[in-house]
């Protein structure tokens, strides 16, 4: 299918409304501009709802829409269980956070709502790009658009300098592992016979195990979603970031953006899956992320870095979920049921169940600081009867992100512990070797998440409520901020107890794209998620985490007399910051090498760098081939040309005015266009001649109004640095011109000037090839050329209007 869709519409629509935000926000001011966006987001979803499968029979769409078909790019629609479960988060949470952003940021006169609404629909455009499209550059555009909006999100306090801070660390983390992850894609293309498409890689999965560079594909690939999504040790970006309105964390921190690199892990499953590195890498750092994150959570006073910590742990979490399940595609699953399959089950109803509770807990935190003033948990208390709705919705998140019954949260957890329990029968991949750890690790993981929260509620809502250290009166927030906290806290409660809502609709489909090549055909992974499993191993880590949670909480005192729970800060933050002066240190350093200021110094690096990359190539290849036989005989005037032309070089260093030298430069450029005639290129000649005609009229218009230059009458002196660059470049030069010729007699290569001549009538519809190649074949350079010119005016005019305004001299 090669026209729009209306699943393309769905991915561009946030693009578009994005244009006409500033135009809502300056002609309806007395409006807040978040109603006008939340139209878009709940038609979205609503438009999603359609697509949810009746009885588990999922059916996919693939769409596409050409884009570069000739480099294999293709816009690309590919909607499964997966994509579809991402995209309803993005859509739906979206629409909740739009409404509560309308409550929480003021329509403040100045307050730029149009740059925070642009933004927020940039990257809710960018996250449906990444789960929708099938194209593995399509999906890199959308991920680094993600990367920046997201930054720009969280700088949109921008006078903050915590905010700026926070959007440069999330940017540089997120961005560099997105290059990583496109150099990842790259040699997927080219190990699966060359197509970007995920769906064909899928099906060549087998061909791509035997290669060379699957294990560097997926070392990069795993770079670009480990950064994306705070797994450690790249994880101190997402703290930094909280400095980003609450609604911003809500949306990105909590239920999308980060879990983009959760969905790539997910999708890149099937390539991958077979790969012992694989299982231990998403599941070795997704555990050390899950306990880092839990830990360091008890470590923090202020509630939205409670959250940021948690919300790395349950990254952290859902990860190594995946890398555990991934083991399903080594057995029958006729013969193991849901032993192995167990831990995908978790991942998909966690991630659900995580949108839930931590974004109302994140609208509760901006509910609390909006009504007091103050996140900090060593000031607050006592809010439970001065906020009941808040402490309400609060209560039931908090018990949904411990663990508790009957909350959604408690079934994924036990599922996570019965996939962690079940990872230690496999034997492959040496598991049985450090079978203890994943339990381990799973249940001191939990009971400090148990204690965080702990901490965050009944720091917050009971004990004594201290007025005189909160910047406002406290009271209940408007019921419109406590619309969208009250929805997902009721989604929470209703997973909780009618769990087998999503068994079939959303689930089962989610576990058929993660692992599409372990079932036989017309079979279906078994989807039944209830509270009761007997008296079992996961209900005695259950009671453990409760009981040993509760004993470091009454004691928490003495926990945090600790060296390492004295200090809030994540310790890696030192060597990012260290790393990041390191650079701007030694950039400084490279940078006063080489800018000297003289255009001299800066010839002599270009050409250095030339002779030394070409002379090698040469000498590597046997590249230097001379041919004296084929050549044609040089006639009288040649000589005569070619002698002016050697003397009108050689006097220009030796001219001491400019406007001499300006015509010594067009007599060059001049002879070299009768040198084309000479050798029938008119074409060239010509361009050749206008060229240089405009070159010299406008040198000499410029110079012509300068002052003269006052210095010592100029002395050429002897270097023999220069001597030995200029003897390099003119001996490289001439060996490549005797190479090229001698290789198209000796060996038959064909000129490059021959697919010119063929092509430029039939692929160009032009006469004059020069014109063709500069506008045609070579157009994307011409036209940055034409952009660099631009500029270049524009300074001009800049500096001109300055200096008439009678600013200073520049």
């Amino acid at each position: 299918m090669s026209e729009f869709h209306t699943l393309h519409i769905l991915v561009l629509a946030p693009f578009i409304m994005a244009i006409f935000v500033p135009f809502f926000y300056k002609w309806f001011r007395h409006i807040h501009t978040g109603w006008f966006v939340l139209v878009l987001p709940l038609l979205l979803f609503i438009y999603l709802l359609q697509f949810l499968p009746v009885g588990g029979s999922m059916e996919t769409l693939e769409l596409t829409v050409p884009w570069v078909p000739s480099l294999g790019i293709n816009f690309t629609i590919y909607l499964d269980g997966l994509s579809l479960l991402f995209a309803l988060l993005i859509t739906g949470i979206g629409t909740l956070v739009v409404l509560y952003s309308i409550y929480y940021i003021a329509n403040k006169k100045d307050e730029p709502l149009n740059n925070f609404y642009v933004y927020l629909l940039m990257f809710m455009g960018a996250m449906l790009g990444v789960v929708l499209s099938d194209n593995l550059i399509v999906i890199y555009v959308f991920w680094e658009l993600t990367s920046l909006a997201s930054s720009l999100l969280i700088a949109y306090w921008f006078h903050k300098e915590k905010s700026r801070y926070g959007a440069q660390k999330s940017m540089l983390i997120t961005v560099t592992g997105g290059f990583a992850m496109l150099a990842g894609f790259s040699l997927l293309y080219v190990m699966a016979d060359q197509t970007f498409s995920i769906r064909a890689i899928i099906d060549q999965a087998d061909i791509i195990a035997q290669s060379p560079l699957f294990i560097p594909a997926m070392l990069l690939i795993l770079l670009g979603a480990f950064t994306k999504s705070a797994q450690f040790p790249f994880h101190i970006w997402l703290p930094d970031a909280m400095e980003a309105p609450t609604p911003v964390s809500a949306y990105l921190h909590s239920a999308t953006m980060v879990k983009a690199g959760i969905y790539l892990a997910a999708r890149l499953t099937p390539v991958f899956a077979g790969a012992p590195e694989w299982f231990w890498l998403l599941t070795g750092f997704g555990l050390m992320t899950l306990i880092w994150g839990s830990i360091s959570a008890v470590r923090q006073t202020d509630l939205k870095a409670i959250l940021a910590f948690s919300t790395i742990s349950q990254l952290g979490l859902i990860m190594s979920l995946l890398g555990i399940g991934s083991a399903a595609v080594h057995y029958d699953y006729a013969e193991v049921e849901m032993l192995y399959t167990t831990a995908i089950l978790a991942a998909v109803f966690h991630l659900i169940n995580h949108a839930t509770f931590k974004g109302s807990l994140f609208m509760v935190v901006g509910i609390v600081d909006h009504e007091t003033g103050t996140r900090d948990i060593r000031r607050l208390g006592g809010l439970m009867t001065i906020m009941p709705i808040t402490f309400t919705i609060s209560l039931i998140g908090v018990a949904s992100m411990a663990g508790l019954p009957p909350f959604n949260g408690f079934l994924s957890k036990e599922m996570f512990f019965t996939g962690v329990v079940n990872a230690t029968t496999l034997d492959i991949f040496n598991v049985q070797t450090f079978w203890y750890l994943l339990p381990v690790i799973a249940w001191v993981a939990s009971v400090f998440t148990f204690v965080y929260c702990m901490i965050m509620f009944f720091r917050t809502f009971t004990g004594t409520y201290k007025p005189e250290k909160l910047e406002k009166k406290a009271h209940e927030a408007p019921m419109g901020m406590l619309i969208s906290p009250i929805i997902l806290a009721s989604l929470v409660v209703i997973f909780g107890l009618f769990p087998n809502l999503l068994a079939y609709t959303i689930i089962e489909p989610t576990m058929q794209s993660i692992l599409p090549n372990v079932l036989e055909e017309g079979e279906r992974f078994y989807v039944n998620i209830y509270h009761w499993h007997g008296l079992n191993t996961e209900l005695f880590m259950t009671a453990g985490v409760i009981l040993f949670g509760m004993l470091v909480f009454l004691n928490l005192k003495r926990w945090q007399e600790a060296k390492f729970f004295l200090k809030e800060r994540d310790p890696l933050n030192a060597v990012y910051d260290r790393g990041l002066d390191g650079l701007v240190t030694g950039s400084q350093r490279v940078t006063n090498l080489q800018m000297t200021g003289l255009l001299r110094d800066y010839f002599v690096f270009m050409m250095v760098f030339l002779v030394a990359m070409l002379g090698w190539t040469m000498i590597r290849y046997n590249a230097v081939v001379f041919d004296f036989v084929n050549v044609s005989e040089i006639s009288p005037y040649l000589w005569i040309i070619t002698f002016v032309l050697i003397a009108a070089t050689i006097s220009i260093p030796f001219i001491q005015h400019r406007i001499t030298a300006i015509i010594a430069i067009g007599v060059i450029g001049f002879l070299l266009a009768l040198l084309f005639v000479v050798f029938r290129a008119p074409d060239l000649a010509l361009t050749q001649l206008l060229v240089e005609t405009v070159l010299v009229v406008l040198l000499l218009l410029a110079f012509y109004h300068l002052p003269e230059l006052r210095k010592a009458k100029f002395t050429a002196k002897f270097s023999l640095p220069n001597l030995i660059v200029s003897i390099g470049v003119g001996l490289v030069v001439t060996l490549t011109a005797f190479s090229a010729h001698a290789m198209n007699h000796e060996f038959g290569f064909d000129r490059i000037s021959s697919y010119f001549v063929e092509n430029s009538v039939p692929l160009a519809g032009g006469y004059n090839m020069v014109n063709v190649i500069l506008v045609d074949f070579r157009g994307l350079d011409t036209l940055l050329e034409v952009l660099v010119l631009a500029i270049a005016a524009l300074g001009v005019v800049t500096l001109i209007k300055h200096k008439m305004k009678g600013g200073e001299d520049v």
